[in-house]
């Protein structure tokens, strides 16, 4: 078993900045991928950005040039740093680890609001 705690959600007003982090500990070994996902209300939840093992990154197209996804391999975290935030970005966001095709192992934080609103 894995858990994914976050932490570094809030209120924000647009224009503004916040770090999420998501820690992971338990039974942690091999390769795989953290992300971090969004949900809107009444809508699904997407993927936002992710990074491998190797700090391979990915971003959906609205956050390129304004969020940067990092980790740190020695803590087992990962940070999601949000500059220039809009009224858009308000969501739930959850921290994901998922470590297919090599282990049919998915895992998911209990999510941190972020608020964007002036």
């Amino acid at each position: 078993q894995v858990q994914l705690v976050e932490s570094g959600g809030g209120l924000v007003q647009p224009g503004g900045s916040l770090r999420l982090s998501c820690a992971a500990s338990g039974s942690i070994f091999g390769d795989f991928v953290m992300g971090w996902y969004r949900r809107e209300p009444g809508n699904q939840r997407v993927l936002v950005a992710a990074v491998t093992s190797g700090s391979i990154t990915s971003y959906e197209k609205s956050v390129k040039g304004r969020f940067t996804i990092s980790r740190d391999n020695a803590k087992n975290t990962i940070y999601l740093q949000m500059n220039n935030l809009e009224p858009e970005d308000t969501a739930v966001y959850y921290c994901n680890a998922d470590w297919r095709p090599n282990y049919p192992w998915v895992y998911w934080g209990q999510g941190t609001q972020v608020t964007v609103s002036s």
